[in-house]
């Protein structure tokens, strides 16, 4: 992958329900064929993920959030100044320092955080996330269009 306009990548976990709300977005681009972008899902940020994101212009982070409005945010990241991260998972504002750091180059960034409800181990998104995925959907189709 070299010089992707758009990057969308969804991370969380599908079997533990609303979490999934990521990974579902990219499920369906791929499934309805958007074609212009690039698109990769896993549970969490990690720090290989900087390589493919240091290689796109623009990139959009999608997860599920207990704290987002309803029924989702859409709002503009920075690296951060502290490359912060655990052994399970990376906030994208650290993938973003990272790019800096070792690529020397930062794509314009984006987190749509879908508001979730529900996080049990069990697969499936709760009814009222799967409203808000819709219309979080439909909002980054419209994006896609704008930013292609």
């Amino acid at each position: 992958m070299k010089n992707n306009n758009l990057f969308i990548y969804g991370f969380g976990n599908p079997g533990r329900q609303d979490d999934g709300l990521g990974p579902a977005i990219i499920e369906k681009l791929n499934n309805d064929g958007i074609t212009g972008i690039t698109t990769d899902s896993n549970y969490q940020l990690n720090i290989e993920d900087a390589l493919p994101v240091s290689q796109s212009k623009v990139v959009i982070f999608v997860d599920a959030s207990v704290n987002a409005d309803e029924p989702f945010t859409f709002s503009k990241i920075e690296p951060s100044a502290d490359i912060t991260f655990t052994t399970h998972s990376m906030s994208p504002e650290s993938v973003l320092a990272l790019c800096t750091e070792i690529y020397g180059h930062v794509a314009d960034a984006y987190v749509l955080a879908i508001r979730g409800y529900e996080w049990e181990f069990i697969e499936g998104l709760t009814s009222k996330a799967i409203d808000n995925f819709n219309e979080a959907y439909g909002f980054l189709l419209k994006k896609i269009k704008e930013m292609l």
